[in-house]
């Protein structure tokens, strides 16, 4: 099987941008993905294009081949739909579609727009991620159902709001240098605990903002890569995915994410690596709470220690396992159909020192990258490493 390499990333930034349609902004990041890779469009066999809510954010369903116009080509397209993990989820699929040889040149990403339709309007949105019958109906937000797992972790593991709070302004202050970040500015312990509260325990700042934007990846063979002398030293060496009972109450436990257990196992043992390999990661924190049950799940903390990582120190820009050196969802910003590939994109940058936090992993040459939908009913990870050229 052919190594995957990621021969090109484009982003837009992620923000508020509620005059731009979904197809202009993948168009921006297509267009961005082409240059980095020196790859033509006409070299593109397919196009696989994460995306959640466009049907009700813009009355739009059937993307794949009007995303594949919007990026100049022409290929079949389909659209992968798994709540924020949609875009994770078409990578997972193009990996594999490049490993059995049956396709050299794939173009992956995803939109969203998000803010057009307000905080109300996208609040519900998201929620039909949940359980509609048994959840939405009974009037669960995900900030009401993430509030009773962080709860469910601090009654098994302990912790505290002040725990969360350290995972927020982490966060923030790797996003200060993020052109990318929806917000690049820094924030203090003190602003996430005096912040409005959202669902207890969970107040403002732990949770990820509404936002607009798209990625892009130009992902080949590593045959056709050294063919046509491509610059592209980070390959997808392994991939996961897992999945997990859709509603809260169905769940044997509150506070762990099997989904994500199952998604990390798979993802190392694909790439013959385990957790200890992991120089740094990209991982979902909808909320702050979600990171912690992210580390925990792909072994980057003991059950039950994941709480204390940032206020320790462990998972800081400085830390040990430094975690989300983008800003993660929390700063840089959450356009759930793009969130899974700007993941990848973010990895590859930072381990081919291309990214303003590269100096933190100058030496880094695996990294892992984390997407999740809705309560972490499905995960996919996948691990990049740096190859020899």
């Amino acid at each position: 099987m052919s190594n995957v390499r990621v021969a090109g990333t484009g982003l837009t930034p992620f923000g508020n941008s509620p005059e731009r349609t979904g197809r202009d902004l993948f168009a921006e990041a297509s267009i961005a993905a082409f240059e980095d890779s020196g790859v033509p469009r006409d070299d593109v066999e397919a196009l696989f294009y994460g995306n959640f809510m466009g049907d009700l954010s813009e009355h739009q369903g059937h993307q794949g081949p009007l995303m594949a116009e919007a990026a100049g080509v022409q290929a079949p397209a389909t659209r992968y739909e798994s709540a924020c993990a949609s875009s994770g989820t078409a990578v997972r699929e193009a990996v594999k579609r490049i490993r059995t040889g049956e396709n050299d040149v794939l173009l992956v990403g995803g939109a969203e727009r998000m803010t057009n339709l307000g905080t109300v309007g996208a609040t519900e949105a998201l929620a039909i991620a949940a359980d509609d019958l048994w959840e939405v109906r009974a009037g669960v937000t995900f900030p009401g159902a993430y509030a009773l797992m962080a709860q469910a972790y601090f009654d098994e593991f302990g912790g505290e709001r002040e725990d969360l709070a350290h995972i927020a302004v982490k966060n923030h202050a790797n996003a200060l240098t993020n052109d990318k970040a929806q917000y690049q500015r820094a924030i203090e312990v003190s602003d996430v605990l005096e912040a409005p509260p959202v669902s207890e325990p969970l107040g403002l700042y732990d949770a990820c903002p509404i936002s607009d934007g798209a990625s892009a990846l130009v992902l080949t063979s590593e045959e056709y890569a050294e063919d046509h002398d491509l610059e592209a030293p980070v390959a997808i060496t392994g991939t996961g995915q897992g999945g997990d009972r859709m509603a809260l109450h169905d769940r044997e436990h509150l506070a762990r994410s099997p989904a994500a257990r199952e998604a990390g196992e798979e993802a190392y043992a694909d790439a013959g690596v385990d957790a200890n390999d992991v120089d740094f990661a990209e991982v979902h924190d909808c909320f702050t709470i979600a990171e912690v049950l992210a580390l925990e799940a792909l072994d980057l903390e003991p059950i039950g220690e994941g709480i204390s990582a940032a206020r320790d120190g462990r998972t800081t820009a400085n830390g040990e396992t430094p975690i989300n050196l983008s800003g993660g969802l929390k700063a840089k910003g959450h356009p759930v159909g793009a969130t899974g590939a700007s993941q990848i994109a973010e990895v590859t940058k930072l381990l081919s020192g291309n990214h303003p936090n590269s100096d933190r992993v100058a030496d880094a040459t695996t990294g892992v990258a984390h997407n999740a939908g809705g309560t972490v009913a499905s995960a996919t990870v996948h691990v990049l490493e740096v190859m020899e050229q």
